[in-house]
């Protein structure tokens, strides 16, 4: 079915609205590039907004009532918010779930060498990306140092004014005949992804001497030894803020919008809900581009027993609460999907793909091929969902993720599913989806934003 544009249903103050809100995002993904620094503003807006820490709660047996808000955060890398409905928490949550983390370079443990005058940081990549995509742009490193007595040494060099940047370098194009005959995910390999840090070398030695001078500004920078970067959590992203793309200024190109465009958007939404009759959820996790694995991971524990804890704290912790609690929740997993390009047209179907511009994007599954690794969303709720839309004027779409046999993806819909509640995905359609630069439209961060909100008060 045809969608039309968003952009032609805004009145004067819905553009302000969409401006504003997009604005705040883009300074959202400028300043948050890693997963810890999401989860540390997304804290503090809901701080601001009167949420407590769940933590702090149970260590004081706090009790809970309608009305309190209540967050609560694994290992600064994963958070969930709670809004207390006046429904009893066995009737069920309405959830919005997306990921903080993002495509990117991860620092190895061992990281620091030099070869031949230059010194390096020995790499990872983290996530699905096409390698090639990454080298000879600027970089910069941000993440965490924790040194022997624990105390936490934050790093960021590359964004702040001032700062220097780092590359990855490439063959030239004069000697590149060999490398170009490659195929694409060969052109440049995993283990040429090292980051090129310095040239200069200290006076005086002889062996390793440029290795040995940037050992000495890591120490006079930041106080680090060189063992402390075996307890470092530092990646790699691209430097630089996110912009407005285009003469019209309609879109937004950044980093990481795969999926933090969804995890805004939902974090606004949810502080913006308040009073409700049903308890309402935002939860943003971490490790959804390597498969939701570990603690901070979807399909980690730690959603469980915060709902445990919630309904202790309520008073309705019975052996069959939190069982009925995640039965009887409805969920959007909202992750981007991957919107039409007229230029790789072949890769799509059109009658099944989403645009830019045409609202939130809707994937009753995902999966690849015959649906495998798929959650598959129920009518009953599709229809649900759909009303809820139509009534609060939504613009949305619906779509697959390309052509059948072509290739295919996943969210953290299935994990969610497992525990018996109603999900679909949903989420923004981007364009270059994990490029280390992505394009969204800002009428679809605004159409997604105003979906949720109508989700949480309706669904």
């Amino acid at each position: 079915m045809e969608r039309e544009t968003a952009w032609k249903k805004y009145n004067k103050t819905q553009k302000r609205e969409l401006e504003k809100l997009c604005r705040d995002y883009r300074g959202f993904i400028s300043q948050c590039k890693t997963e810890r620094e999401c989860v540390a503003r997304c804290i503090e807006l809901a701080k601001a907004k009167g949420y407590r820490d769940l933590e702090e709660l149970t260590a004081t047996n706090t009790q809970l009532r309608p009305g309190d808000k209540v967050y609560a955060c694994c290992m600064g890398k994963t958070l969930a918010l709670f809004n207390l409905g006046r429904d009893p928490l066995e009737q069920g949550m309405a959830i919005l779930g997306a990921h903080v983390d993002s495509p990117r370079i991860d620092v190895k443990q061992e990281p620091l060498y030099e070869s031949d005058g230059s010194a390096f940081f020995d790499t990872h990549y983290y996530g699905g990306i096409k390698k090639y995509q990454w080298v000879t742009i600027p970089l910069a490193i941000r993440g965490l140092a924790v040194k022997k007595d624990g105390s936490k040494v934050a790093v960021n060099i590359g964004d702040n004014p001032g700062d220097p940047v780092f590359c990855i370098s490439d063959l030239l194009i004069h000697l590149s005949q060999e490398q170009l005959e490659k195929k694409g995910r060969k052109v440049v390999e995993g283990e040429d992804l090292d980051l090129l840090i310095g040239t200069v070398p200290l006076a005086d030695e002889e062996k390793d001497a440029v290795r040995k001078n940037v050992l000495r500004l890591l120490e006079e920078e930041y106080g680090l030894q060189e063992d402390d970067l075996t307890s470092a959590e530092l990646e790699i992203v691209p430097a630089g803020e996110a912009r407005e793309a285009g003469l019209d200024r309609s879109m937004i190109l950044g980093y990481g919008q795969d999926d933090r465009v969804c995890a805004y958007t939902s974090l606004i939404a949810m502080l913006e809900v308040d009073d409700v009759q049903r308890t309402t959820c935002c939860y943003l996790c971490d490790k959804e581009e390597i498969g939701s694995v570990g603690a901070t991971g979807a399909r980690s524990r730690f959603f469980e027993n915060a709902v445990a804890e919630l309904l202790s704290l309520s008073g309705q912790l019975t052996p069959l609460a939190l069982s009925r609690c995640l039965r009887h929740s409805r969920m959007l997993s909202s992750d981007v999907s991957a919107a039409y390009d007229p230029l790789y047209a072949s890769a799509f179907n059109k009658r099944s793909t989403c645009y830019l511009g045409k609202g939130l994007v809707f994937n009753k599954f995902t999966g690849s091929g015959g649906k495998s690794g798929s959650n598959d969303a129920n009518p009953e709720f599709i229809a649900d969902v759909r009303r809820v839309l139509d009534e609060a004027k939504v613009s949305y779409q619906n779509a697959e993720l390309g052509k059948v046999d072509l290739g295919g993806g996943g969210t953290i819909a299935y994990i969610f599913a497992l525990l018996g509640m109603e999900v679909i995905d949903s989420g923004v359609a981007v364009l270059s989806m994990h490029a280390p630069w992505e394009l969204t439209s800002k009428a679809d961060v605004y159409e997604a934003k105003r979906g949720y909100v109508a989700f949480l008060k309706n669904i």
